[in-house]
């Protein structure tokens, strides 16, 4: 099956720094696709080298197989940008029919507003919304033109745990339709809730292609909470150990979590409510990364 985004040896330069550096990369029809990375590390570069609004300083881009640049190619696509920039004289019924007008196959405007929760929003102008409400359109914008593939740049930015937490309910609706997504976030959470693939890129460079549970199973370490104990005890047995502690409840990220747990049976430290637990995606990114620095 044709992808729907294809990269081959993708590099792109601005001046003397390397934003992407011979990135080769496929997606599919059906994927949600978490796209990870550093500060800098390239995400935004190939997003926009992808939606045709930069061109590759070598290397192939090609968006359902066509050169992205070329707006017919762009017609199947929607997308929201990390900056939320909405017309701030239009009311927002106005901006959603705009956004569809460029759209062969559309969605209804009542159909977006009620998938999205856009329905108190529809008759105020942008200007008059919260950031967490401009937020939901730009979103919701995304959808607009019913695409089979969108890619996400930090969606839910400035958005309160509810709100997030329903455009997560939207979008996972939408790539169980169908939709190929594509989502970078800062918060990794969203990350595990939406992506079963997850991208790492790192100073412009592919670290890890792979699915969620395989990149979370790949790193060794295990996470120990226990009360009683004092974060030094910890330390002390296990010098290695990430150690945090709030509200009484210590956490350390290990290694070896049996030899941790033997450790304070010999040396007769006193714990109560031991959890231990497998790494999250957040152990595993910062595993990739700093490995890769």
């Amino acid at each position: 099956m044709k992808a729907l985004i294809h990269t081959d040896g993708l590099t792109k330069r601005f001046g003397d720094t390397v934003a992407l550096d011979g990135v080769t990369l496929d997606i599919h029809a059906g994927e949600c696709v978490g796209l990870l990375g550093p500060n800098g590390a390239g995400k935004t570069t190939l997003l926009t080298l992808v939606e045709g609004l930069r061109m590759p300083t070598s290397g192939t881009v090609r968006l359902f197989g066509d050169d992205p640049r070329d707006p017919a190619a762009r017609t199947r696509l929607g997308s929201t940008p990390q900056a939320t920039a909405l017309p701030d004289a239009l009311r927002v019924r106005e901006v959603l029919d705009v956004v569809a007008a460029h759209y062969p196959r559309a969605a209804s405007r009542d159909a977006i507003a009620a998938e999205f929760g856009l329905g108190p929003f529809l008759a105020r102008q942008c200007g008059a919304l919260s950031g967490g409400e401009q937020r939901r359109v730009a979103l919701a914008l995304a959808f607009v033109g019913d695409p089979d593939l969108v890619l996400l740049d930090e969606p839910t930015t400035g958005l309160d745990v509810d709100a997030r937490r329903a455009l997560w309910d939207a979008v996972r609706a939408r790539n169980r339709s169908g939709t190929a997504v594509v989502v970078t976030s800062h918060h990794l959470e969203e990350i595990e809730q939406l992506a079963e693939r997850v991208v790492v890129i790192d100073h412009g460079v592919v670290r890890t292609d792979d699915t969620l549970s395989a990149v979370v199973a790949g790193v060794s370490r295990r996470r120990v909470t226990l009360r009683g104990a004092s974060a030094d005890d910890v330390r002390a047995l296990d010098p290695a150990a990430t150690v945090t502690e709030d509200g009484g409840a210590v956490t350390a990220v290990v290694a070896d979590s049996d030899a941790l747990v033997r450790a304070l049976v010999q040396h007769g430290t006193p714990f109560t409510d031991l959890a231990v637990r497998g790494a999250t995606l957040e152990e595993a990114f910062l595993t990739i990364t700093k490995g890769a620095a």
